[in-house]
């Protein structure tokens, strides 16, 4: 079975059995859109928000809410002791990690097509003033946090502190992830948007994106086999 098939049918069988309890998808809908409305009264005085709240706001919603779906990747398979068996299975360990990674980029996805529209409302952001270049940005962050937070999830599947090591690894490793996002996404909702600067940080995302999937690969193997 080829790598990119059996991560199509490992994602699909998360993707199934989330559809059925949707405890995760409700979980971290519900946290994402707390964090933004606990900003918005902290934030917003006399129907203004601050300058340049908006993109921090809602990447700090991202990474909370993306740390809550990440920290429960591996649990199904934790807690029915599965994943022995899946990483048995005929197929590369490489698949088991692309499958993971998929399935968690289609919640956060899910996820951030319902905040970004809460942000744009709450924080008055011009979220459709270069959607594609926005659309982008939080493509390619959220795929540069997913494949770093994914490889980590698997590493802590065992340790009984996993719920704290996660965050404490995480985010020192994904900042430049953070800071271009942020950066971005703050360039296109400026007064005075400069698309070309947030071109350059979508530029350095793709970059990170590529290392850190990279490396992920290549050390999902030894990482499970440990």
């Amino acid at each position: 079975m080829s790598v990119l098939r059996a991560a199509l049918l490992i994602a699909r069988k998360d993707l199934v059995v989330e559809s059925r309890s949707r405890e995760l998808a409700y979980t971290t809908l519900f946290f994402a859109v707390s964090c933004v409305l606990v900003f918005a009264f902290a934030l917003i005085r006399e129907g203004r928000a601050l300058e340049d709240a908006a993109a921090g706001i809602l990447w700090v919603a991202i990474a909370f809410s993306g740390t809550l779906a990440l920290g429960r990747a591996f649990e199904r398979e934790r807690q029915a002791e599965t994943l022995k068996a899946l990483l048995l299975a005929p197929i590369e360990p490489s698949a088991v990690y692309l499958g993971k990674l998929t399935g968690l980029l289609i919640l956060m996805i899910g996820v951030e097509l319902i905040v970004v529209p809460v942000v744009g409302l709450l924080f008055d952001a011009p979220i459709l003033r270069a959607p594609l270049l926005l659309a982008a940005l939080l493509a390619a962050g959220t795929v540069g946090f997913a494949g770093v937070g994914t490889l980590f999830a698997a590493m802590l599947v065992r340790a009984h502190s996993r719920d704290v090591l996660l965050p404490v690894l995480l985010y020192p490793i994904t900042v430049p992830v953070i800071i271009a996002g942020v950066r971005g996404t703050a360039a296109i909702f400026a007064a005075e948007p400069n698309l070309d600067v947030a071109g350059s940080w979508l530029s350095m995302l793709v970059f990170f994106d590529a290392v850190f999937v990279t490396l992920a690969l290549w050390t999902f193997r030894p990482v499970m086999s440990d």
